[in-house]
């Protein structure tokens, strides 16, 4: 193997500089070891560079787009980005990272990059251009305003069709917290990153790839594709039966996501319809029908206007649903949509229920799923994150509760709620327009509750079950304790935003009977009683904390490699021949054919702690406590005093008991090395991972246990 040549790595990161117009290109070298790419370098330049305290929207802060060794590198599920901030919609304005798919990680690599720093703030509308090694800051007055997709068709057209735009819309310029970055159409970075990139005049990140990611043994990265795609693959999620019986599976489980069967119908296919059917494990060419996303979240009429799915580059599930449905026009939007997760069907699972008992109206499901759709088209767009749908959840509230009416009076008479008795959809057009001006009162709903709560004294709202918030610091559940357990409420509560740790939910849902779950949790973690069902928790144990750290550390790790966490680790596998027995050396496997290095999975989970560990030294500068578990990771009320005439650990709740998630926490901590009842680093273990220059900077800064 040529010493000279870098493989994985393309070996440099590019800077641009928008106040001084500036750019240069630095080595990915010091950075690779110890935080692999993606989050992991994303997060280090950010402790480096940016100060804690630095106003998100200032010019003092930076975004990140970073990938990593396996991205684009010809393993499955490899083609994600990091891009990471300060966040502009919690408290304390911690570090966050917001994770995409699309195509823009892959053009990244293939242009030459590691990660992109963007710097500064342009004086007049700008966008970054990049070709390969050419970068170039151009102006953007021509699409300053407009929404992501026509700004996607027009810089491509002047550009190349080649290229991915990555671009915000009006919500992200006019510096709306609750803003996302868009790229391929509906594939979204949110977290309040349009923001960011908005306070910086910067429109789009434009880059066309020509290059391809250099692979230390060819072979071997076709051969564990191979095996991936053959062995071990499910659905999304890594589901790994089917959601109805099937010749070929001994199980099936109704809440699947291996949504294929017979009867079922890319109907609205170019040609003519094509039959999902009844794809096997093992064959090749079907793998991309297992996953009917469209009918899953939008209920069985979305059938009919199914064109495909779709996905991120690399990928060969297909998560993602295309449909087309004529009407839209008529109701003002695109005719085609999609996507993969909470934008999709958020109107019929989060607002229409609520909002139909005060505005008296009814849809059938035709007029659901136009609405569905139009929704989706408005907020991706206008470059709307919905914080995985705490907007609507906190929107419905403030319609319906008279919170709006009380402390915005004059603004909510001038909208015409009456459009949602005549079922008009222009209503939405009102309000997610209104949303995106961000000069209003009302607005404030979509700058998070850590601001709304706080103005119009609600703070009860966070202690509200049915608030879906899990932290004082602004951010709702995300597979919390009636999916993962106590272990989804512990992976809440570290994160500085909600964590999209898919590895608990993909163990715990993929499908299979209890008694085999029971048997794979022993094998992989020590004790059969790690997975138990959602509404049937047991207490708290040293093998759930090595469980939570898993969870942790393989979603730090894949955000870093970058790889696919919504399908990513195998813990099982759909093949019978197996014993449904996955494989996690996976990841392990390919590091080595990609890059030449040879590292165990135990030492890529080392990585993976390394990362978060540094996270939580951020927290800790930026909070300026070491008390992180009783500042940062404190659960709110409800979730302690939902079903209140049933006793924690009853069957048929997710109620917690108080003492058991405080151990819960205690025993976490203890795996990362962290100080067992502050929840923050010591220097110990910093020195441990390797940190010894984060050791020295908390030291001075009086932050260390």
């Amino acid at each position: 193997m040529d010493e000279a040549i870098s493989y994985g790595w393309a070996g440099k990161i590019l800077r641009v500089n928008l106040t001084s117009g500036a750019i240069s290109v630095e080595p990915t070298d010091p950075y690779k070891d110890l935080y692999i790419g993606g989050m992991g370098i994303a997060n280090k330049i950010l402790y480096d560079e940016v100060e804690p305290g630095t106003d998100p929207l200032s010019p003092e802060n930076k975004i990140i787009f970073a990938v990593g060794p396996l991205t684009a590198s010809g393993m499955p599920m490899g083609g994600r980005a990091t891009i990471c901030t300060m966040s502009p919609f919690s408290k304390y304005h911690l570090p966050i990272d917001a994770h995409c798919g699309g195509m823009i990680g892959a053009r990244i690599k293939q242009a030459g990059w590691d990660a992109i720093i963007i710097e500064g703030a342009a004086e007049s509308p700008c966008y970054i251009n990049i070709v390969d090694d050419k970068v170039e800051i151009k102006d953007a007055s021509e699409v300053w305003g407009l929404g992501t997709r026509k700004t996607t068709e027009i810089l491509n057209r002047r550009e190349s069709t080649r290229a991915c735009v990555a671009s915000i819309g009006p919500a992200g310029e006019n510096l709306l917290p609750y803003s996302n970055i868009m790229n391929s159409r509906n594939h979204s970075a949110g977290a309040g990153t349009g923001a960011v990139m908005g306070s910086k005049k910067c429109k789009a990140l434009v880059v066309e790839g020509n290059g391809a990611v250099r692979v230390a043994d060819p072979q071997a990265v076709m051969d564990l594709s191979d095996y991936v795609l053959k062995e071990l693959l499910g659905s999304n999620n890594n589901h790994s039966v089917p959601s109805t019986q099937q010749e070929w599976a001994e199980y099936y489980d109704p809440s699947s996501r291996w949504t294929a069967r017979k009867g079922l119908y890319w109907a609205a296919a170019e040609g003519e319809p094509i039959e999902t059917g009844e794809p096997k494990p093992g064959e090749l060419n079907t793998i991309g029908y297992r996953c009917m996303k469209s009918t899953k979240d939008l209920g069985d009429i979305a059938e009919q206007y199914t064109v495909k799915m779709n996905g991120c580059h690399g990928c060969p599930i297909h998560c993602h649903a295309d449909l087309s449905m004529q009407s839209l026009d008529e109701h003002g939007t695109y005719t085609t949509a999609g996507n993969t997760c909470a934008p999709q069907g958020a109107w019929s699972k989060k607002l229409s229920k609520k909002l139909a008992k005060k505005f008296n109206f009814e849809q059938d499901e035709e007029t659901k799923l136009v609405w569905n759709l139009k929704l989706l088209n408005l907020i991706d767009d206008l470059g709307i994150w919905c914080n995985y749908s705490q907007l609507w959840t906190d929107l419905a509230h403030c319609i319906t509760s008279g919170t709006f009416e009380r402390n915005c009076p004059e603004e909510y008479a001038a909208i015409d709620w009456g459009k949602f008795e005549r079922n008009d959809s222009s209503i939405l057009d009102d309000l997610m327009n209104m949303l995106a001006r961000n000069d209003s009162q009302m607005a404030l709903v979509a700058h998070g509750p850590v601001v709304w709560c706080e103005k119009w004294g609600e703070e009860d709202w966070f202690d509200t079950d049915g608030s879906g918030l899990v932290s004082y610091l602004g951010w709702p559940e995300h597979h919390y304790a009636d999916d993962v357990c106590q272990m989804g409420v512990i992976c809440n509560g570290l994160f500085n935003r909600d964590p999209m740790i898919h590895s608990g939910t993909n163990f715990f849902r993929q499908g299979f009977p209890d008694e085999i779950k029971h048997e794979i949790a022993a094998e992989l973690w020590g004790d059969p009683d790690v997975y138990t069902p959602a509404d049937f928790h047991t207490p708290f144990t040293e093998a759930k904390a090595y469980f939570t750290w898993w969870c942790v550390v393989t979603d730090v790790l894949h955000d870093s490699l970058t790889a696919c966490n919504w399908v990513l680790p195998f813990t099982c596998s759909p093949n019978r021949s197996r014993n449904y027995r996955g494989d996690l050396d996976v990841e392990a496997k390919f590091y080595k054919a990609v890059t030449g290095v040879d590292v165990t999975t135990d030492q890529l989970y080392e990585a993976g702690a390394r990362i978060m560990t540094l996270q939580r030294a951020m927290a800790v500068r930026g909070m300026n406590t070491i008390d992180l578990h009783g500042e940062h990771d404190r659960v709110p009320d409800w979730p302690f005093e939902t079903d209140p005439d049933v006793e924690p650990f009853s069957e048929g709740t997710s109620k917690l008991d108080r003492d058991d998630i405080e151990k819960g926490y205690r025993l976490t901590y203890q795996q990362f090395g962290w100080d067992e009842n502050l929840g923050c680093p010591t220097a110990e273990c910093l020195d441990r991972y390797g940190l010894s220059d984060v050791r020295d900077d908390l030291a001075a800064r009086g932050l260390l246990p």
